[in-house]
């Protein structure tokens, strides 16, 4: 998204940050773990990215951002260590940008230089290093801020045992820091996910280290933003928009994803003169849905009519399903394809789907679709070809 087109919601932002860094009576639970659950490429990242971050630091927190989506063949535990890791060697620079504006916002006298955490980073948060709670505890005290946590996409986290090893950490720094008396600082974990039933699991399942924590979904993009883009189409003297009603009607349509508007909107201005921009905007949005649905379909139809049944019996569960090598699957399996089909085959064909994103690993053994929007494309593609 261009700058010209990049909609601020710092009132949110502000909002959000004094909840977290000055929370009252009511937001106090905020401490003990934020996780937020909003489809994908609804604004989440750019959100946390271009708001809320920028205005966490400007009030003297250290911030550190990790997004586990970014290689989601990589173990997420290595993800976060590295980004804290990186944090770290920033602080103990004494000519980082962040050394600078600590010393300015926060007023603290690090001398020239800068921090002195005496941590081998390379040991970081294994069995025979320093661990993530000490280390913070190290940060907080000689930074005399909040230290806040993000993970984007925090429900690959539990995908593995060093996955859910880190959240434990996590969670044991969040006591260390902040049930200390005195504290000149605390201890934030904000947890984003595109799947919002396992980012729910991360604060309501037993075995999670973030049980009780707050969990509440992401404020989609709205009709104020839609009346924001519009308004800089209409100064850009862009043709043939659509009136407000209309192009707002059509961001619904599009699950409140602002780069399938910016398609929808291409096509429209493309209309000839005389043509009727309100009766085309819904056909054009209506077919780009469609087109979501037909990309990620088509790659399960180059994947073979095992790899379909597979996901199909995937998608059929909201939170994650488990037998799916089971003697009832494989004959499941074969009765639908009319052939046999082993373990081995679906045990492949889950390596090919979670290698292409298309599904993910909730638990040992359990699998669920990796993007809820596709699983509801999913389903109303399954519903029309059932008529």
């Amino acid at each position: 998204m261009s700058a010209s087109t990049f909609f601020s919601r710092a009132h949110l932002a502000n909002q959000m940050a004094g909840q977290l860094l000055s929370p009252g009576i009511l937001d106090a639970n905020l401490r003990s773990g934020l996780f937020l659950s909003g489809q994908r490429r609804t604004g989440k990242t750019t959100f946390l990215k271009q708001d809320l971050i920028p205005i966490l630091e400007e009030r003297g927190a250290i911030v550190i951002y990790v997004d586990l989506w970014s290689d989601p063949q990589a173990n997420p535990a290595t993800l976060v260590h590295n980004a804290i890791k990186a944090k770290l060697q920033e602080l103990e620079n004494p000519g980082s940008s962040l050394l600078g504006k600590l010393k300015r916002l926060k007023g603290i006298d690090l001398g020239a230089a800068g921090f002195k955490l005496g941590i081998n980073l390379d040991s970081l948060g294994t069995e025979q290093g320093t661990t993530l709670a000490d280390a913070f505890c190290q940060v907080i005290d000689q930074a005399q801020t909040d230290v806040v946590v993000i993970v984007d996409e925090v429900q690959h986290a539990i995908s593995t045992d060093e996955g859910n090893q880190m959240l434990t950490a996590m969670k044991a720094a969040r006591d260390a820091v902040n049930g200390r008396a005195g504290t000149p600082g605390h201890f934030l974990f904000i947890g984003t996910g595109s799947h919002r039933a396992k980012v729910q699991e991360l604060v309501i399942n037993r075995n999670q280290a973030f049980l009780g924590a707050s969990s509440v979904d992401f404020p989609l993009l709205g009709r104020d933003y839609v009346e924001f883009l519009r308004q800089r189409l209409e100064e850009a003297n862009y043709p043939n928009l659509p009136s407000l009603d209309v192009m707002a009607a059509g961001f619904e349509m599009l699950g409140h994803r602002p780069e399938e508007l910016m398609k929808a909107l291409r096509q429209v201005i493309q209309l000839q003169p005389g043509q009727n921009a309100d009766e085309f905007f819904p056909i054009i949005t209506q077919t780009l849905k469609s087109s979501l649905a037909d990309v990620e379909i088509s790659k399960l139809e180059q994947l073979g009519s095992l790899a379909m049944v597979v996901f199909d019996r995937i998608a059929k569960s909201r939170a994650g399903v488990k037998g799916l090598y089971s003697a009832e699957a494989l004959a499941s399996y074969q009765a639908e394809l009319g052939m046999e089909v082993t373990t081995g085959e679906v045990q492949q064909i889950l390596n090919i789907l979670h290698a292409d994103n298309l599904v993910m690993r909730s638990g040992h053994g359990s699998y669920c679709v990796s993007d809820p929007y596709v699983q509801k494309l999913w389903e109303e593609r399954k519903a029309l070809t059932n008529l």
